[in-house]
């Protein structure tokens, strides 16, 4: 094949790339003398009408798209010679090689060119996705994307290429669908047939991912059908945020358009504009434990101003387990109703007394925060009583309701009311200082309010 002109124009230089029934090849364009991509469709055995529809439809979006970033179109026409019949598309030829071909020469990419490459790519895509109809690439990975070489801090010029899985909505419409896509890159929608603009963005997350692990995602471990990277590589918390976003299965939760996933990826990070450097107060006996993958604070006893970490859940679930324990255990010591009920009613007033005064004083509670949960423990005389609920950080935020006074209703008097400190985590709330909170030094709450969103990248919502 190499040497072969066609359309009396395009002279075969070398081949690029076969598969069923596709054959792509660079040329010369002997008018022009410039480098040109051929791609062939050829109807061989193993042909399918479903592939020259996805073969015209690229050459139809290619024909209609202009922009720096993308192959330009330049011809096509049909393909009647004695070695193959079929169609071919001639479009732009972009000196660059893919990223599939450098991460297979063992480059690896930082996470400031990572960045740069994501937005890049969706800067494309918000091109793509507004016109009219929008156009849905439907096959965004390493292989599909071209990378320039290196230009000063620059990571250098990123291509789309590989219209060849393209839809627009008016295909959709026209019930025109076909699924397409690479396995590791396609969400959850696009194998029932349906893609969507943000199905690119969970493509271009896959693709951000097996850049900074090395390993292609079908290979990374699942969970609930997510992608579990972080502990694969350490990343900072705004950039895994970011990339956990856009590759949720949910369409509900991912980010709904690529000017959203950009706008987060330009969101400065909090280490930047931080003006506090808080520590802890000195003779604070709060313990505090961090690294990238998790968060521990242990709170020593909390005396008897205040009897539990309150949660949305209300009351510990101690005392309620103990009543239950005492009342089956009078139904069989204690035959008699009525002796029953005595029993149980002094039982119950002396855990209650025991509870609000002798727990508070022996009581430790631990909450631990990583990335997919936050685990709250009561640790008392040994025993661990446990309640862990799904947080994953996207629903996590941090309110701090500053000193203030309040005017009491029965005296009218003005009292001073102390700080609060509140980490929700979608519907459960965690009152880590304030009123049934378990701080209540000013200086610890606010140490512990920076710590808290340091860790967590976010920033503490002030009222």
């Amino acid at each position: 094949m190499i040497g072969q002109i066609f359309s009396d124009r395009y002279e075969v230089q070398q081949l690029l790339g076969k598969k069923a029934g596709r054959i792509t090849l660079l040329a010369r364009d002997l008018k022009t003398q410039e480098l040109v991509i051929i791609k062939l469709l050829s109807f061989g055995g193993d042909f399918e009408w479903d592939s020259l529809k996805l073969f015209e439809r690229e050459a139809k979006t290619l024909k209609n798209l202009a922009h720096p970033l993308i192959p330009r179109y330049l011809d096509y026409f049909e393909v009647n010679s004695p070695t193959i019949k079929g169609f071919a598309l001639v479009q732009t030829y972009i000196p660059a090689q893919t990223l599939e071909q450098y991460l297979q020469t063992g480059r690896t990419f930082t996470e400031a060119e990572i960045k740069q490459i994501a937005k890049a790519l969706l800067e494309i895509l918000i091109y793509l996705h507004g016109l009219h109809p929008p156009v849905i690439h439907r096959d965004i990975k390493p292989s599909n994307i071209l990378l320039g070489d290196r230009s000063g801090n620059s990571v250098g010029e990123v291509y789309l290429i590989d219209f060849g899985s393209v839809q627009t909505v008016l295909a959709t419409e026209t019930g025109t669908r076909t699924v397409v896509g690479t396995y590791g890159y396609m969400p959850p929608e696009q194998f029932g047939e349906r893609a969507v603009a943000a199905s690119d963005l969970y493509s271009l997350g896959a693709t951000l991912i097996y850049l900074l692990t090395g390993t292609h995602p079908a290979d990374l471990p699942q969970k609930d059908f997510r992608i579990q990277f972080e502990q694969v590589v350490n990343l900072r918390p705004s950039l895994t945020r970011t990339l956990k976003s856009m590759t949720e299965p949910s369409l509900e939760r991912r980010f709904s358009s690529a000017s959203a996933a950009l706008e987060a990826l330009d969101e400065p990070q909090i280490e930047s504009v931080r003006t506090l450097n808080v520590i802890q107060p000195a003779g604070s006996k709060i313990q505090l434990k961090k690294n990238r993958n998790s968060l521990e604070i242990v709170f020593p006893p909390v005396g008897l101003n205040s009897s539990t970490l309150c949660t949305s859940e209300g009351v510990d679930p101690l005392f309620f387990s103990f009543i239950t324990l005492i009342w089956t255990i009078n139904l069989f010591l204690y035959p008699s109703k009525r002796l029953n009920l005595l029993l149980f009613f002094l039982y119950s007033i002396l855990f209650l007394m025991i509870s609000r005064f002798l727990f508070p004083l022996l009581k430790r509670i631990r909450l631990r925060l990583d990335q997919q949960q936050i685990t709250f423990k009561n640790e008392l005389l040994g025993f661990k009583f446990n309640r862990t609920y799904p947080s994953p950080r996207q629903d996590v935020h941090l309110v701090y309701i500053s000193k203030r006074f309040e005017r009491e209703s029965k005296t009218g008097n003005e009292v001073n009311v102390m700080p609060q400190l509140i980490l929700w985590a979608g519907v459960h709330k965690y009152q880590l200082a304030g009123a049934n909170g378990v701080i209540n030094s000013e200086p610890e709450i606010e140490w512990l309010a920076q710590e808290l969103s340091d860790w967590l990248d976010i920033p503490i919502t002030r009222e």
